[in-house]
């Protein structure tokens, strides 16, 4: 599923200062003591945040590429596999803006808690399961409650300047990012023990009660005490510590005061609210890209549905080293945001170019990966997918941004990962019915959305403008990507 926040920014008084800035304005101890404890304190909690993040991702990604052996080994038909793996995605579509709201209500802090724990025990009874049910139960309460990087994000958002946040965020990702390649690998090789799998998710569960207590023991206080002396206008609904006392509302800044004074609406209507932003947005001339964007996750989703056990099926490669090529292929994907700036400029900072090219690019890869005969070409059409998918995603959302206008920041980027979402629905269930045929199937399957997806942009070709001529902001889109 951002390269944007990895540009050098120039240094604002914020709420709280990023790594960057704040090792700039380490020099003297009498500068350090002049900034007092909550610069100090500042760093320490967006440390243990990334901190979070990188286990949160660490410990899903051990599991998550084998759950296709693990329900298959549990007598499960592909299509039964892929009703079971689209309740996932139906829990995270209808529970992520509700779980959203309410951590805005009860605060930060005991929704991240509540989250992490939850979803812990998901993946227990997951180290338990010993039939279909209980494999099926236990993605009910991650389904639910797996919105970890989602909240440690919007916590990083109440808490980081408006200047700082991208570059704060891009650091998240990076951080997160690590987690999704190193757990694979370890993953992998602790399927091929005996009982593997169970151990494997065992140790899931045991990374995130370790992150739960990292939350717990998080110096919360100091991030307060950070964001009181740069002047973050709080919210009243939105206090990342938790509900604020009489006494933190009393000691409000003027601007807090002004911004404290709307009252909060219930969760139900933040989720009204939020369902008629996405309605307005899926229905307006932007329509195509929201097509362009569920047709490209669910090709993609299909090819990594069954990756693992069709690489087993097809050439016979033990899970280690699936996982090891998994683990390669995200660090492919994380370099390739470093491809982007020259991309851009053979491009002429054309996103639309870039982004119709990619997906040719990963129709043809689809292609081959599914009429491979060879373990070798199977590890090309993968490291060459991983960079196209990357560069794809970016171009994609910064076209979206540009598109949306005002609603950028918000509303857009929210349906776009509502969209994710549907493709999670889909893409298990195609996935099932596609490997009832071949093993081949998915991949194949993919191939042909990827060329519908194609076709649509074609048809649209001056909606994307990247090099002038674009209707409704693309050359917003351009020089988005010019600064990415």
């Amino acid at each position: 599923m951002e390269s944007g926040g990895r540009r050098g920014l120039a240094s604002a008084g914020g709420p709280v200062s990023a790594t960057p800035m704040l090792r700039q304005d380490s020099g003297t101890g009498a500068e350090a003591r002049a900034r007092g404890p909550g610069a100090v304190g500042a760093r320490r909690f967006l440390l243990c945040l990334y901190l979070v993040g990188f286990l949160d991702l660490f410990g899903v990604s051990m599991v998550v590429p084998l759950l296709s052996l693990h329900v298959k080994s549990l007598g499960a038909s592909p299509t039964v596999a892929g009703i079971v793996g689209s309740s996932y995605g139906i829990l995270q579509l209808f529970s992520s803006t509700l779980v959203g709201c309410w951590s805005d209500v009860v605060g930060k802090r005991s929704s991240l808690l509540v989250c992490i724990l939850f979803s812990a025990l998901g993946y227990l009874i997951l180290g338990a399961s010993t039939s279909v049910f209980l494999f099926a139960l236990a993605r009910v309460p991650v389904g639910i409650f797996k919105h970890t990087l989602s909240i440690s994000r919007a916590l990083l958002s109440d808490l980081v300047a408006e200047k700082e946040r991208p570059l704060v965020i891009g650091q998240f990702n990076a951080a997160s990012s690590v987690g999704f390649i190193l757990g694979p690998m370890v993953g992998g090789y602790l399927t091929e023990l005996d009982g593997g799998f169970y151990l494997t998710a065992f140790i899931c569960f045991s990374v995130f009660i370790l992150n739960a207590g990292l939350v717990w023991l998080f110096p919360w206080c100091e991030a307060k005490l950070s964001s009181a002396e740069k002047g973050l206008p709080a919210r009243k609904d939105s206090a990342p510590w938790g509900r604020t006392d009489g006494h933190g509302q009393g000691a409000a800044t003027p601007r807090q005061s002004t911004a404290g004074a709307r009252p909060a609406r219930p969760p139900w209507l933040e989720v009204a609210s939020t369902l008629r932003d996405m309605k307005s947005l899926v229905f307006s001339e932007t329509w195509d890209l929201f097509a362009v964007r569920l047709l490209m996750a669910v090709a993609v989703m299909l090819y990594y549905s069954n990756f693992v056990l069709a690489l087993e099926e097809r050439f016979g490669v033990r899970p280690r080293a699936a996982g090891y090529l998994i683990s390669y292929s995200g660090a492919l994907g994380a370099l390739a945001g470093l491809a982007l700036r020259p991309l851009l400029r053979l491009y002429r900072h054309d996103g639309r170019a870039i982004l119709m090219h990619s997906s040719a690019l990963t129709c043809l890869l689809l292609v081959l990966h599914a009429a491979a005969r060879s373990v070798a070409v199977a590890v090309l059409c993968s490291s060459l997918l991983a960079v196209s998918t990357a560069v794809g995603r970016t171009c994609i959302t910064d076209l979206q941004l540009a598109a949306g206008g005002a609603r950028a920041s918000g509303a857009v980027i929210g349906v776009g990962q509502s969209v994710t979402a549907v493709g999670r629905i889909i893409a298990p269930l195609l996935s099932g019915l596609a490997q009832e045929v071949s093993p081949c199937g998915p991949p194949s399957l993919g191939a042909v959305l990827a060329l519908v997806a194609i076709f649509l942009m074609s048809l649209n070709r001056a909606r994307y403008g990247g090099g002038g001529g674009g209707r409704g902001g693309g050359g917003g889109g351009s020089d988005k990507l010019k600064r990415a």
